[in-house]
């Protein structure tokens, strides 16, 4: 017990370095100014002496570098609000029926035992939804089809968004879409712009072929964008549409997407006009985008891919989580110094100080990342990865209970899950004035992208009545839920 009082006083010790070693400083000077006989100090003073010419450029001088200061820090960036899709009632599919159809589709019962064990340990529940067109027996993978999933999920979000903000359409300055494996002509920018009659010089970006992580390299992108364009509004629409992408095969590498991938899709308004402090919710602190690996095998854990029969899907390679785990240490690295207090900076460079120049097979050492962090969202990918995470940055199961819960309630959202992980700490009403949260995604390629904001008030329980305010709204009370290992069907 005296050793640990030992080990947290030595870390407000070093935390507070500056403030300790200022403090004495400052108080030898005193005493050295109280022994002295109060005419000496009036002598002191005297000796400078200041007429109105060096009184006028002192004064220039800090305006001068006051007004340097003002122009090249960074503009602050604020995250106003955000929406999420709460799937129509009808989309819903129970196991019973997702094992039904794929009996009807596949025709072939080794591949449904496999999508059975997947779904029986999959941490998913039978509230999870799929696109209308994959309910139609065969589905209906369609270009046509495809648009109309776009338009069911971009436009309510986006509908949401405008109703929870009072955000005017033309006030938008800066449109950013992000879809990974659904990349039409015209886009799903120029699809937003002509349905919301958006103003002729809006600067519009459409991401493609990102991953799961999409969502926040759109972020990346609107942080950027925010700092050369002044008092500007960035919506961010932020999904992945499933529908031409529902695989029809027999290859498990792609028939594992099918049990996991789910409907789902966020719009987040940012800006940096002064005015949305006032109602903004999170200020963005810091975004650290990291890529690791530039062989095969990172560009192939997760792609878009045709098998022997021209039967067209995603595949997820046997790979993924040694990848991933590399892409967050580099992700770790370098956000670690941003955030970390001084004594895990500390020990983080002792351990690999060490590494290099005493002993290669020392284990590394995990900054403990709670002493930072109130709040984590970890990519609701699925199980693996985030048990996996929950081990290697040593959390307890309250910190993935969002992850967990978010995966069992709308399944693999793809980029848009870390914005129903918010929502789900929003709806318990934990979000606190001062909090901060770690958004974590991965995506492929293979990418690893963070980003930490900080709570700008009291995020209260959202009101259940409100449909739109917060796909939890309904459901929030009877979470968390214990998920067994295995779900027998």
């Amino acid at each position: 017990m005296a050793s640990k009082y030992i080990i947290l006083g030595l870390q407000y010790i070093v935390n507070n370095f500056i403030t300790f070693l200022f403090i004495p400083t400052i108080l030898v000077i005193l005493m050295q100014m109280l022994q002295n006989d109060p005419k000496q100090i009036l002598n002191l003073f005297s000796l400078v002496q200041l007429n109105s010419s060096k009184i006028f450029i002192s004064c220039i001088l800090i305006i001068f570098i006051s007004t340097l200061y003002y122009m090249s820090r960074p503009r602050t960036v604020y995250l106003v609000d955000f929406t999420c899709l709460k799937p129509p009632v009808e989309c819903r599919v129970p196991f019973s029926t997702f094992m039904k159809h794929s009996r009807l589709i596949v025709k072939d019962q080794k591949s449904v035992d496999f999508q059975i064990k997947i779904l029986e340990r999959s941490g998913l529940s039978e509230e999870t939804c799929l696109p209308p067109a994959i309910h139609c027996i065969p589905p209906k993978t369609t270009l046509d089809a495809a648009r109309k999933e776009a338009e069911l999920v971009i436009f309510t979000s986006l509908d949401n968004l405008f109703a929870k903000t009072g955000l005017k359409p033309e006030e938008i300055d800066i449109l950013i879409v992000n879809c990974s494996l659904f990349t039409p002509t015209p886009s799903l920018s120029a699809m937003v712009v002509n349905r919301y009659k958006l103003k002729s010089n809006i600067r519009s970006y459409n991401l493609s072929g990102m991953g799961c992580s999409a969502g926040l390299i759109s972020v990346s992108l609107a942080r950027d964008l925010l700092q050369v364009h002044p008092n500007s509004n960035v919506v961010i629409v932020s999904t992945e549409i499933i529908t031409p992408n529902y695989y029809q095969g027999k290859e498990k590498a792609m028939l594992l997407p099918n049990c996991l991938f789910r409907m789902g899709g966020a719009a987040i308004l940012m800006s940096n006009n002064p005015k949305h402090r006032r109602w903004a919710k999170y200020r963005l602190l810091h975004v650290v985008r990291t890529h690791k690996g530039t062989d095969d095998r990172a560009y192939k854990c997760v792609v878009q891919v045709e098998d022997q029969e021209g039967k067209v899907g995603i595949s997820l390679s046997k790979d993924l989580m040694a990848i991933a785990g590399e892409a967050l240490k580099s992700n770790i690295t370098t956000l670690g110094p941003l955030i970390l207090p001084a004594t895990e900076q500390l020990l983080f460079l002792l351990s690999i100080i060490g590494r290099k120049l005493v002993n290669p097979k020392w284990k590394p050492y995990i900054p403990d990342f709670k002493r930072a962090i109130e709040h984590f969202c970890i990519h609701a990918g699925g199980r693996a990865v985030i048990d996996e995470l929950q081990k290697s940055l040593q959390l307890s199961n309250e910190h993935v209970e969002v992850s967990r819960m978010t995966l069992h309630r709308f399944g693999n959202t793809s980029s848009s899950s870390l914005w129903y992980e918010l929502g789900y700490i929003e709806a318990k009403g934990r979000m606190m004035k001062g909090d901060r949260v770690w958004q974590i995604a991965f995506g492929s390629g293979f990418k690893c992208n963070s980003a930490v904001w900080k709570c700008l008030k009291n995020v209260g329980i959202v009101n259940s009545a409100d449909d739109n305010n917060n796909p939890w709204c309904q459901c929030i009370n009877s979470y968390p839920v214990h998920i067994p290992d295995v779900v027998k069907m």
